[in-house]
């Protein structure tokens, strides 16, 4: 069984005991935890490595997050720009590089707390962008940290449509330099990462002028601190943006240009160039700027969903079974929680949800690298698919695993709500997830923009990528189940999904048709179908999750027990979406109400088979104490004498109450002179 050593999980505290309650739900596990965790991570030598990288540095006490939940938005940046700076001594010592095995599982070592995340952006976008020469003076720079770069896209009045962005460079042909400004207070850069207090360097986009003729957003490298004393270059306001639902430790920025004068070749120009007589002068596919933007919406669904879905699931369902309350029989003792319907209900579809997940990220991460063997030969037919699918999935599974966290944090009561529990901050740094790297709902219409046009190829007989074939044979039909059992087939279940996908995207590309061809414009008849759109897009990227997740079960070796387990996950799964979207299912018949009535059986039967692998389906997940830093979920599962002893830590706790002799003191004295 993995990781039963407790002495393995310690989280600063002298608790050793195992807490019996969740001592006895690791004894019954129908599978091999230890062999579900090397299956999530991609085979047992890469479960070695990341325990060899999360040990390396959770024994180092400059990555201790004990004690965050009581530091300021000061500390917390300090300490995340001293990790941040100590992990480069960190990865030398360790021999570890940027592109060895390791570097993946860092950022999941530190959860994610640590300054300087934009300046891989930073080198990124140049590496992207930048001629060879630009790469050549600019990335030893960065690599070596002699400066610290940032990402200045965002503008107070503009996000996701860039071509909207008001910040100008203006080429100034006398002086071979671009001269950049900020013209009003909504052209002002704001919330770009490590501009704040950190960054010396960023990347500028701003709208290129020559000879008065607008040439489009362009990026400019622009030095905004001085390297000697970090103070701020001329012509340059900068500062912190103020207080955020969650991230202090990051120093988000706002930036403002006053005739910033930057030379000709700080302009990044792999695609394009402004040559010394103000030419404008254009090569190469633009079309590598949306591949950029795929590598970064992928790897965030795994780092910044569902890894944190993974967590919330890992605190409440521990807790879920420490927990009592209430008899479920008279006579009995007080009962688990997670003996309880509901709270299976709540529970194990969102722990069904994270393993879907996983498996689409591994989908989605097959696809960018076929995508980018195709890329280096020149090619570039695969990328609008690669495009929909990282839009669509980047806001299906950020805005699915939002809510899923919020239920497991609501799950835990009112314990769920202390900071202390580790669910409120993983809810509050989810929910970005859902705004940052493209507003979901743009990301979805994205998505039905390329369904769409596929739709539309498909019916008059043109090729369409594989993904999409089934548009192609949309037909009306049953649901072909004859009783609940039937619903455990993936056939079944993947068909109805199918069927529903197929029909919300024609029906919505009908719509659209028929307010064309009455003399509505394009752009009038798009807007007024987008509600339906999203609808569409949702629906296509749950399709091919349940597809995805059937299909690798099936391909799962049947020893071990694993196989029955996650195929039972993967009907909970599906039956879960079928249940609680009954509306778009039942809508043209396909799902009779008898039938839905058998769905709903067979969904509540798989409750209680789940039920008896909960704890050890999240201990697969192979989180380490510290990596939780919960006091409802850690491997022990003390978790009452872990609330009360991380509460004792709290500054307020250990000083008489200021409020006292200002104030409580002169309002008890005064009641008691009356008494």
């Amino acid at each position: 069984m993995a990781l039963l050593e407790t002495g393995k999980y310690p989280q600063g505290s002298v608790l050793g005991s195992m807490n019996p309650d969740l001592a006895s739900e690791r004894q019954t596990a129908s599978f091999s935890v230890e062999k579900l965790t090397a299956r999530l991570d991609g085979g047992a030598e890469h479960t070695r490595i990341r325990r060899a990288v999360v040990e390396a540095i959770e024994c180092d006490p400059v990555f201790s997050r004990e004690n965050q939940y009581f530091q300021s938005q000061n500390e917390r940046y300090e300490a995340a720009v001293r990790k941040a700076v100590h992990l480069q001594k960190k990865m030398h010592e360790m021999g570890w590089t940027e592109d060895g095995p390791e570097f993946k599982y860092i950022y999941r070592a530190l959860s994610g707390d640590i300054a300087f995340l934009l300046h891989r952006i930073f080198m990124r976008s140049i590496s992207v962008l930048g001629s060879k020469q630009q790469i050549a003076k600019w990335i030893p720079l960065a690599t070596q940290y002699q400066l610290i770069g940032s990402y200045a896209q965002t503008e107070l009045g503009h996000g996701t449509y860039l071509q909207g962005l008001e910040t100008t460079a203006v080429f100034d042909i006398t002086t071979q330099e671009f001269i950049l400004n900020t013209p009003k207070i909504s052209a002002m850069k704001w919330w770009p990462g490590d501009m704040g207090r950190s960054a010396t360097h960023t990347v500028v986009f701003a709208q290129l002028y020559v000879h008065g003729k607008c040439y489009g957003v362009h990026p400019f490298i622009v030095q905004i601190r001085s390297l000697q004393d970090h103070s701020l270059c001329p012509g340059i306001t900068a500062g912190d943006i103020g207080p955020k639902m969650n991230f202090e430790h990051v120093d988000n920025g706002y930036l403002m240009l006053q005739n910033v004068r930057v030379p000709r070749e700080n302009m990044l120009n792999k695609f394009c160039e402004v040559q010394p007589d103000g030419t404008y002068a254009r090569w190469g596919s633009q079309k590598i700027n949306y591949f950029t933007m795929t590598t970064v919406r992928i790897s965030l669904i795994s780092d910044e969903a569902v890894i944190p879905l993974m967590k919330a699931c890992t605190i409440a369902i521990r807790y879920s079974v420490v927990r009592r309350q209430s008899k479920l029989k008279p006579g009995e003792q007080e009962a688990k929680i997670l003996d309880y319907q509901t709270q299976q209900e709540k529970l194990l579809p969102q722990l069904a949800a994270s393993y879907a997940f996983h498996f689409i990220n591994n989908y989605l991460q097959e696809l960018f690298d076929k995508v980018y063997r195709e890329i280096q030969r020149k090619k570039f037919d695969m990328l609008p698919e690669l495009h929909a699918f990282s839009s669509g999935f980047k806001a299906m599974v950020t805005q699915y695993c939002t809510s899923a966290v919020a239920i497991c944090l609501q799950a835990c009561g009112g314990h769920g709500y202390s900071l202390l529990s580790g669910l409120p901050s993983l809810y509050t740094k989810i929910v970005a997830s859902c705004i940052y790297e493209g507003e979901n709902t743009i990301l979805l219409l994205q998505t039905a923009r390329f369904l769409i046009k596929c739709f539309m190829a498909a019916s008059t007989g043109q090729p369409v990528p594989p993904s999409v074939t089934y548009l192609a044979a949309v037909k009306p039909g049953k649901c072909p189940a004859k009783n609940k059992l039937d619903f455990l087939s993936p056939d079944v279940y993947t068909e109805a999904y199918q069927h529903m996908a197929a029909r919300l995207i024609s029906s919505t590309a009908a719509k659209l048709q028929d307010l064309i061809q009455s003399g509505v414009k394009k752009t009038d008849a798009w807007n007024q179908c987008t509600v339906q759109l999203v609808q569409a897009a949702k629906a296509h990227c749950h399709y091919i999750t349940v597809k995805n997740f059937a299909e690798t079960v099936e391909k799962l070796e049947t020893k071990a027990g694993i196989q029955k387990i996650m195929k039972h996950l993967c009907d909970l799964f599906a039956l879960h979406g079928i249940f609680s979207n009954g509306g778009v299912f039942l809508h043209d018949g396909y799902v009779s109400g008898a039938q839905m009535d058998m769905v709903t059986a067979s969904y509540l039967d798989l409750l209680a088979v789940i039920r008896k692998d909960a704890v050890p389906l999240v201990d697969a997940f192979d989180f380490t104490d510290k990596s939780l830093n919960s006091a409802l979920g850690s491997y022990d599962g003390q978790v009452y004498q872990r609330l009360y002893e991380w509460a004792q830590k709290s500054p307020t706790n250990k000083q008489m109450s200021p409020a006292y002799e200002r104030y409580l003191k002169p309002l008890l004295h005064n009641t008691l002179s009356k008494l």
